[in-house]
């Protein structure tokens, strides 16, 4: 298998944080959106950013930038999408996504997502973390996504469909598994003003 492209998901609205780009907040002194490239960037063979409106704000990350190719902020499945669409016209066979408003999220994300998919036998797979009561929580904006399926999804979008696990469970999706670091969930993102200050706390 090839290595996969990566896509990092800046495409919400971000309503809690009153708007603006939750990625280009400042942690530790560094934006959120630095943090999570030096993640990601390693794991994959090329990066590409998905965000809506204009792509000059983020114009000195270097990286290209294409937006939701369906109207009306459809949602995180719309940003896999957009990622589909692009690793296709790179000739890839996969894209390995990962949130913009993440800075904590594992080092080993693309490997054990790919290991995940192939033990199982199916297309896609999601991060998850153990969950006292659900047994597993999935985090379906960190994921490895097949190109292969860009139409179907792209169908289903259209169709309105716009809940990640219905869409994933058509088609079968692993659960890569990363145990928390004590009380350090590594898929902790930043919604709300109060998660910028326990991020700062967990740096």
């Amino acid at each position: 298998m090839k290595a996969p492209l990566g896509v990092i998901l800046a495409g919400g609205a971000a309503t809690r944080m009153g708007g603006g780009d939750k990625g280009l907040l400042m942690l530790g002194g560094q934006r959120i959106i630095d943090r999570v490239i030096e993640r990601l960037e390693p794991q994959v063979a090329k990066l590409g950013l998905n965000a809506n409106g204009d792509p000059q704000r983020f114009a000195d990350l270097g990286l290209p930038v294409f937006g939701d190719s369906i109207p009306g902020l459809a949602g995180p499945l719309a940003g896999v999408l957009a990622g589909m669409d692009w690793a296709a016209e790179q000739g890839a066979d996969h894209i390995v996504t990962a949130a913009a408003d993440t800075p904590f999220f594992p080092c080993d994300l693309a490997p054990r997502l790919l290991l995940a998919a192939e033990q199982e036998s199916v297309p896609i797979a999601l991060a998850a973390t153990p969950d006292p009561k659900r047994g597993i929580l999935r985090h379906p904006t960190f994921g490895l996504w097949p190109v292969a399926l860009r139409d179907d999804l792209r169908a289903a979008l259209q169709g309105g469909l716009r809940k990640v696990v219905l869409w994933t469970d058509r088609h079968g999706a692993a659960s890569a598994v990363f145990e928390s670091a004590g009380d350090a969930d590594p898929f902790f993102n930043v919604n709300a003003p109060d998660d910028l200050q326990q991020a700062e706390k967990m740096l």
